[in-house]
């Protein structure tokens, strides 16, 4: 870990939190910042089909698809805000339309700028006032803000786009219990078996710095479920 700006103000206890635990804190399912409003595209799928025991087969798809794309954005964010050049926040813009880009379902740029304003509230009540966290110009899309938290709090990258992959995987594990009701056993034994992906993820995507380098993989039906999603009148999850 080498952050160039420094980490919030320290909290109650007079310590400011190792990087490690805010890595922690940021991939806790309780976070009240309307994650768990979330299927991550599980519950359309569902409805459309998708057998209840493909649901690792999900995940992967999603690790290789849409979440290299999150976290990377995240990361890029990250290294941009912690570089300290002047111009590092007006480049905020840039990452967002590579971004914007790689994500052509309006339901899931929706999606993620609701999560993100969440993430945002929440980041300034945790550092209230610091400069990485007001002031915004560009819409403020969960991965960007995600990349913002790191750089103040001195998130490794790797450890960044760790935290991305895993909450992916969690969200699409949780869901799964509520709507399609098995043994937490099983939900547990397919998260221990989906990590080395999650990992693999936070690898390959941990060392890039410029927008040019997010990845882009096409997933054509993940996208269709989540506008599907958008549109149902009846539904347990918002997206």
């Amino acid at each position: 870990m080498d952050p160039l700006l420094p980490p919030g103000p320290a909290a109650a206890g007079g310590l400011a939190p190792s990087s490690a635990v805010v890595s922690l804190l940021l991939a806790d399912a309780r976070l009240p910042v309307g994650g768990h409003t979330q299927s991550a595209g599980l519950e359309p799928a569902l409805r459309s089909g998708l057998p209840p025991e493909a649901l690792p087969a999900y995940c992967r798809a999603r690790l290789a698809t849409v979440v290299p794309t999150e976290a990377a954005t995240a990361v890029v964010t990250a290294h941009l805000l912690r570089s300290a050049q002047p111009a590092s926040t007006t480049r905020l813009a840039e990452v967002a339309a590579h971004w914007a880009a790689r994500t052509p379902s309006d339901a899931q740029r929706h999606t993620a700028l609701e999560l993100g304003r969440g993430l945002l509230r929440m980041a300034g009540r945790l550092w209230p006032g610091h400069p990485l966290l007001t002031g915004w110009t560009v819409p403020p899309v969960r991965p960007l803000v995600l990349g913002a938290i790191g750089a103040v709090a001195g998130v490794h990258a790797t450890d960044l786009a760790r935290v991305v992959a895993y909450e992916d995987v969690q969200t699409v594990v949780a869901a799964g219990l509520k709507l399609s009701p098995a043994d937490p056993l099983d939900s547990l034994a397919w998260t221990w078996e989906l990590l080395p992906d999650v990992d693999a993820v936070a690898l390959a995507v941990g060392s890039l710095t410029r927008p040019v380098e997010i990845p882009s993989s096409s997933s054509p039906q993940i996208e269709e479920w989540a506008q599907a999603h958008s549109r149902a009148t009846r539904r347990l999850f918002r997206a």
